[in-house]
């Protein structure tokens, strides 16, 4: 299991994008020279967060702002938005286990509650800790 770099990429774009919105305007190519990753990325990700209405995005002129106040977005809300979790299921499972074999006609019933429980365990976690908490860490390190 691995979660992708979208959500700390996505992560990362949001203290950007605080930590510069009184400096200049925060673009797709500034915030891609900061990941080190080309502005498509950037893009596609800050379409996703727009999306789930975290953020704002204007075009041309505009730039990119956190429409949310930071305090309110949460590391599941980013979560949320940028990954691509089919049907809320963060373990993917193989699909067919050999229902002949003793231990593949029986590890959904040996895993899949475990499993759930696992990722709500971790969804808890990401739903405590807000954008501000980790910009609050990115300011004593700068």
């Amino acid at each position: 299991m691995q979660i992708s770099s979208r959500f700390t990429i996505a992560v990362h774009v949001l203290i950007g994008i605080e930590t510069f919105k009184n400096d200049c305007k925060v673009t797709s190519e500034l915030l891609a020279s900061s990941v080190n990753v080309n502005p498509v990325v950037i893009r596609r990700l800050l379409q996703q967060l727009k999306r789930a209405g975290i953020v704002e995005v204007v075009r041309g002129s505009g730039g990119a702002s956190i429409k949310r106040p930071i305090q309110e977005i949460t590391l599941l809300d980013v979560y949320r938005a940028v990954e691509c979790v089919e049907e809320g299921e963060l373990f993917h499972f193989h699909e067919n286990p050999n229902p002949l074999c003793p231990v593949g006609k029986n590890i959904h019933a040996i895993l899949d509650t475990r499993l759930e429980t696992i990722q709500q365990a971790m969804e808890r976690e990401m739903e405590c800790v807000t954008i501000e908490d980790v910009m609050k860490d990115a300011q004593k390190m700068m």
